[in-house]
């Protein structure tokens, strides 16, 4: 499992949100995935990337939520294939508060939008506003999406946990949700089906003719990028080149982690 395969970041993304590795007596356990019935062949594109025997059941019950839940459950157990997915990152036992982006080098889009699959929503507003949200315990995985998607969007935002039940929400709207969704979900990628169709017509989406135009986004240039890596100090970036100290230490560890490609001459 090398995260830095597409389909398996996002299958890790996707089981660090969404997945429960349950622990038995001695070498016992399982790792489990219950979704509606409806995602089944997201679980079978799981068995089939999974190189250890698995089954998938289905079953019906009835639930606080729903008098009739049809769902599919993916059960694997081979300990090494546990063992592995541990080692990763994906705790046994309960898991909320403690997950985190894997330290390694992954495919960041394919585990974010694994991530946002499991734990987030993609759709509309009530007002017709496209969105983007992921809805989270962990500080980690919060932090992490309102940095890469400042990146990508410009759109800042924080993660704050809900004074209520201490849980974040992070939002993305309208161009933000765009951009976003855009990167996220690219032809072809591995993801749930209906949000990778909502998240496809956000392009036919405009903001409407009343509304005050949107902050246009400035997008680094290599010149900039050059200028960067020789300064080597975000304070002294940000006077020179006329952006904030937090843009450009966000851009100057982005460049050093590889997360966005050097200047051709570096």
């Amino acid at each position: 499992m090398h995260l830095k395969a597409p389909e398996y970041a996002y299958m890790f993304g996707f089981l660090q949100a969404d997945g429960h590795l349950h622990q038995g007596a001695g070498q016992k356990g399982r790792l489990s995935v219950e979704l509606s019935a409806r995602d089944i062949d997201l679980l079978r594109a799981f068995q089939e990337l999974t190189p250890y025997s698995s089954s998938i059941t289905e079953r019906t019950r009835s639930t606080n939520f729903a008098e009739t839940s049809h769902t599919a459950v993916w059960t694997l157990c081979s300990l090494e294939a546990r063992t592995l997915l541990n080692e990763l990152g994906l705790p046994y036992g309960r898991k909320s508060k403690t997950i985190s982006p894997p330290r390694g080098e992954f495919s960041h889009r394919d585990y974010l939008r694994g991530v946002i699959d499991a734990d987030g929503s993609v759709g509309y507003t009530g007002k017709g506003f496209p969105f983007v949200s992921l809805t989270t315990a962990s500080t980690a995985i919060g932090t992490y999406l309102c940095r890469y998607a400042r990146e990508i969007t410009g759109a800042e935002r924080n993660a704050d946990r809900n004074a209520r039940d201490g849980i974040y929400n992070v939002l993305y709207m309208m161009e933000a949700a765009q951009n976003l969704a855009a990167h996220l979900y690219y032809p072809d990628c591995l993801s749930l089906e209906r949000k990778r169709v909502v998240a496809d017509s956000f392009a036919a989406w405009s903001r409407p003719a009343h509304m005050r135009s949107a902050h246009t986004r400035r997008r680094w240039t290599e010149n900039e990028d050059r200028a960067l890596l020789k300064l080597n100090s975000p304070k002294l970036a940000a006077e020179t080149l006329g952006r904030t100290a937090q843009s450009c230490n966000l851009r100057l560890w982005r460049l050093r982690t590889g997360q966005v490609p050097k200047p051709s001459d570096q």
